[in-house]
């Protein structure tokens, strides 16, 4: 995924390559599945009042939003960051539209992971933090997802303190062999730089013992050293 031409300082010792994070999330709906109704209750006032709101206005207006979402979709898998935020053409809404419109369904939802990331991309961090903190992570994935990318947006920001407490959770949210070694290495890195030597052993050791053919398992022998 092409990114932007990050600054040249001391900050690159430190902060990874973002595509690692962003990916392309071309498979998000078959990882996030569940629909994210808000307000619903409200708007219960009969016996029965939910099914009937659910099947002739939820369903449909899903069924909608996957439509809608199709052509940011297809910018964002093109690396095309500011026409899925906001203008993907053939008269279609990109995700800072679809977030608007269909809030309370699961597109809806995804759309603002999908929106965090693109500002994330364009150096919108402040943006990219508040789409990422509205949304509703869940499953095994999608929590370390937000996570880390919210740790990315908080590094770019300079503020080193948030972006580590971030990447130590998406590190602890899931054992998965491919997202926890890949934070643990950013927490390791980030804190060695905050001055924390004894924590980015921690994380190195972690990675190698428990994450052994890891492609960060391959770095953690020589940092390790290092910190002797």
């Amino acid at each position: 995924m092409a990114l932007r031409k990050k600054k040249s300082n001391k900050q690159d010792e430190v902060l990874i390559d973002l595509t690692e994070v962003t990916g392309k999330a071309e498979d998000f709906f078959e990882r996030y599945q569940k629909q994210i109704l808000i307000g619903v209750t409200a708007l219960v006032v009969i016996v029965g009042g939910y099914l009937t709101y659910r099947n002739l206005i939820i369903k449909p207006k899903q069924t909608e939003v996957t439509e809608q979402m199709a052509q940011a979709e297809w910018q964002f898998g093109r690396d095309s960051f500011a026409l899925a935020l906001a203008n993907p053409g053939a008269g279609f809404p990109g995700f800072s539209d679809i977030v608007k419109k269909y809030s309370g369904t699961s597109g809806g939802n995804a759309a603002l992971y999908y929106a965090g990331v693109c500002c994330l991309n364009l150096g919108q961090f402040d943006a990219a933090i508040s789409y990422l903190e509205d949304f509703s992570a869940s499953g095994k994935l999608t929590p370390a997802m937000k996570y880390g990318t919210l740790g990315d947006a908080y590094a770019e920001k300079g503020n080193f303190d948030k972006a580590l407490g971030f990447y130590k959770k998406a590190a602890n949210e899931e054992s998965n062999e491919v997202i926890a070694p890949y934070y643990l290495k950013k927490v390791a890195l980030l804190s060695e730089k905050q001055g924390k030597p004894g924590d980015a052993k921690s994380a190195w050791s972690k990675i190698k013992n428990d994450y052994p053919t890891a492609p960060e398992a391959g770095d953690a022998g020589k940092y390790l050293i290092r910190l002797q």
